[in-house]
């Protein structure tokens, strides 16, 4: 177990710094530790239901301690504090875009560099095993399991590990309402960078609940160094840039300008947007759609039909992920959301009808709960919930239920329009084992987005399944940007380290057939319009600039992607 002791705070300069994740740092306040004052540690259990022991061996304190890049107090006036390329003004570091003729150079220095260093030697079209076993080939991506591991398998029959990146040219904005004294030559107001204006809704933080005027530096930045044409000449520097860094799958997320270029394999996704959501119920990206309502399948089958001529049928497509992130929650809580919601809810009647065909009469289901409903009507319009534990039993089968149909019907409809293509899951970020286990029946490849620094012992509890990682990431302070991510480490060197021990542990692990890194390039550094994210987490900063040292990292892991023990 690792303890991280925080020596910064956030500091939004009395309220004038706002709509971020990660803000320019401050020393001491709230939150955080002055090492050397540590005189006492406690360790408890919150609220343990039962007596423990435990034991605590090895008790040390490690690392050195890096300051962050970004300090509230750089300069006086701190205002503005981003420059026209979109990086933060005050400090330098390496790998900072300083000028136009700059950024314009380092596409001539990566060409080369790219020249040089083409790509492992042993990857097929794919980016499958060449030298490996020939198998069956079956013109598309599968799943077989060979001496005691799970792969995929490419289309032409070799072993395929799906080392792979999210969001690729994908291009983030940020909010610029209420910012204008943010932003120093801001390009925005430039002709020849209109397309990168647009209007973002925004789902949390300071802008929620809104549509927002905001601005792609990403995009700005893209076409100032690959020209007017840029988006073209961007997609060819992608596949090779791929290639090169020992990266095979263009993930989740991505353009699909760029992935339907059959240069790169590539997975798609398809979503329930626009589904009645089951209101009883809760979680972090919103509600979980009710997939008893007709309009369910409906818009499923909508989103498979628009894959017609596109990704349906390519066997360059791996395959499908559907919606992301869902709101899971504990193994009862779709059950308790039904029955908290209205009448008309269609998840609500038909865990009602099942009530009914078990109990026959409301005083048996009574009974069982302790409840006192004078008729199913009266269940009907109920809208309390029971207590879990006495009807533990009938939740977990209506949840079950409802995982089972969940996945039954997403999988019947990707298989009705692309029948040879895999059914990868729903990326599990928050995941009970009834969840798992459905999803286990219907999906080809399970998914889980693995926010943390080693998989190597990962356990699922379908236990024979093939899995993919759909997100993981780190990042540090030391080149600019004011939030890590998810996973923090030390400096961009440890940054490296931690992604190839976090992509071997998955290489050595007998299920997992893939690992897809969050994201292709940096989010903005005053936030995405979305959710306010402002995470150090790409193989690019905003100027297109590779990371090095993660770049050196992932080019070392596809050299040996065949080749591990």
């Amino acid at each position: 177990m690792q303890v991280e002791l925080r020596r910064t705070s956030d500091e939004t300069l009395g309220g004038k710094l706002f709509g971020m994740r990660g803000y320019p740092v401050a020393g001491g306040g709230p939150g955080t530790i002055n090492p050397t004052n540590i005189t006492q540690i406690l360790l408890f259990v919150n609220q343990p239901k039962e007596a423990s022991t435990f034991e605590v061996d090895g008790l040390s304190a490690t690392g050195t301690y890096i300051a962050p890049t970004a300090w509230s107090a750089d300069a006086t006036p701190f205002f503005p504090f981003i420059d026209t390329f979109g990086q933060y003004k005050h400090k330098d570091w390496p790998g900072k875009t300083h000028s136009l003729t700059e950024l314009q150079q380092r596409r001539v220095s990566e060409a080369k560099e790219l020249a040089a260093q083409p790509g492992p030697k042993d990857w097929d079209k794919y980016g499958g095993w060449a030298d490996g076993p020939q198998l069956q080939a079956s013109g598309f991506f599968r799943t077989e399991k060979t001496n005691g591991k799970w792969w995929l398998v490419d289309p032409d029959g070799r072993l395929f590990f799906s080392h792979g990146i999210d969001c690729v040219r994908m291009i983030d904005n940020t909010p610029i309402d209420e910012r204008a004294d943010w932003f120093q030559d801001f390009p925005g107001t430039l002709p020849e960078f209109k397309e990168f204006l647009c209007s973002g809704f925004v789902l949390k933080g300071h802008y929620a609940g809104g549509w927002h005027d905001c601005f792609s530096f990403a995009g700005a930045n893209l076409k100032r160094k690959y020209g007017p044409d840029w988006k073209p000449a961007y997609a060819a520097t992608i596949h090779q840039r791929l290639r090169s860094w020992g990266l095979n799958t263009i993930a989740n997320w991505s353009a699909p300008e760029v992935f339907l270029q059959h240069r790169t394999p590539y997975t798609d996704s398809l979503g329930s947007d626009g589904v009645r959501e089951i209101e009883g119920s809760d979680g972090y990206w919103g509600k979980f759609p009710d997939v008893f309502d007709p309009n369910f399948s409906k818009m499923v089958r909508r989103a498979m039909q628009e894959k017609h001529g596109t990704s349906a049928n390519d066997p360059w497509c791996i395959g499908y992920f559907s919606d992301n992130e869902m709101s899971w929650g504990d193994d009862t809580s779709l059950a308790l959301g039904a029955l908290k919601s209205p009448p008309d809810q269609a998840a609500k009647t038909a865990f009602i009808a099942d009530l009914k065909a078990k109990y026959g009469d409301i005083g048996k289901l009574n009974t069982a709960w302790g409840t006192q409903h004078e008729s199913w009507d009266a269940l009907l319009t109920n809208r309390a919930a029971p207590d879990p534990l006495k009807a533990r039993a009938d939740l977990t089968a209506f949840y079950s239920r409802s995982a089972e149909t969940y996945f039954r019907t997403v999988r019947d409809t990707i298989k009705a329009v692309a029948p040879n293509q895999l059914y990868l899951g729903c990326r599990f970020a928050w995941v009970n084992d009834l969840a798992d286990r459905a999803a286990s029946k219907y999906c080809d490849v399970i998914s889980y987005n693995l926010y943390q620094r080693s998989i190597a012992d990962f356990k699922n509890p379908s236990s024979d399944k093939p899995l993919i990682i759909g997100e993981f990431h780190f990042g540090a302070l030391d080149r600019g940007m004011f939030h890590t991510g998810l996973v923090p480490v030390e400096n961009q060197a440890a940054r490296a380290q931690t992604y190839n021990d976090y992509v071997t542990g998955a290489l050595k692990h007998p299920q997992i057939v893939g690992t897809h890194w969050f994201q292709w390039m940096d989010e903005p550094t005053t936030g995405r319009s979305y959710d306010e994210e402002n995470y150090q987490i790409g193989f690019l900063d905003v100027a297109d600039t590779p990371y090095p040292e993660t770049i050196a990292a992932s080019r070392k892991i596809g050299a040996s992607l065949y080749g591990l023990p």
